[in-house]
């Protein structure tokens, strides 16, 4: 059974994705403020937690951000259709993914089970999936699921881990942005493929040197991304 957490200023939305979620047999946690939702994460062994943008006092951007500083727990934020920018900035600050208003239950639904699952994998005993990739200066264990980058470790969310993990078990192939998102939330991208840019970003800046110019990240232009090894 998973515990997620959901956090939103108006209690109908809270409702609203609690009757969502409960006939999948997750444990639910509520809170209605950014202050909230923290306090639940420290207290509580929290698996997914669902976050929305605007709230007073502290906002979900504010939120994630502070939720980083501790935990990489997956985040998903609640946004609506005008907070296009908010949107952009939550990826950069941490979050995995976001669901519009109003919501479509099949959807949320569907981002939750894409997020748990890599959550899972990415705390699945190291048995199942074997093996230390490396390529230049970074490591990839696959069995501790830990990243170390110059003999540092770097803190990553599941689904930056999961891009890095992809892109460093097939060294020098392109992946489109498309099949980047497919691979990786294991969904349709259905015109979600603007998320793999930002963490693509992110990721950079967690391993790259220079995240401007990349060497090991690289983007082929209108085709994708790939892995080199940082000549």
């Amino acid at each position: 059974m998973y515990n997620i957490l959901i956090c939103d200023d108006q209690p109908d939305i809270v409702s609203a994705l609690k009757i969502y979620l409960k006939p999948e047999g997750y444990q639910l946690f509520e809170a209605f403020t950014g202050a909230e939702a923290l306090d639940i994460i420290r207290r509580e062994d929290i698996q997914l937690v669902l976050l929305d943008i605007m709230m007073p006092q502290m906002d979900g951007i504010t939120a994630t951000a502070k939720i980083r500083e501790f935990s990489n727990v997956p985040i998903i934020l609640l946004t609506a259709k005008s907070e296009t920018e908010d949107k952009v900035l939550g990826l950069n600050v941490g979050a995995d993914d976001y669901i519009t208003k109003p919501f479509v239950p099949v959807e949320v639904l569907a981002r939750v089970r894409s997020q748990l699952r890599r959550y899972a994998k990415l705390g699945s005993r190291p048995e199942e999936q074997p093996g230390v990739l490396t390529i230049g200066a970074i490591t990839l264990d696959d069995r501790t699921k830990a990243v170390q980058v110059d003999g540092e470790t770097v803190a990553l969310t599941p689904t930056e881990y999961s891009i890095l993990r992809l892109l460093m078990a097939n060294p020098g192939k392109v992946f489109s942005t498309k099949a980047l998102y497919e691979s990786v939330w294991q969904e349709a991208a259905l015109g979600s493929e603007g998320a793999v840019a930002v963490h693509i970003r992110h990721l950079r800046e967690k391993i790259e040197i220079n995240p401007s110019e990349p060497r090991y990240l690289k983007v082929v232009w209108g085709q994708g991304y790939k892995m080199e090894g940082g000549a």
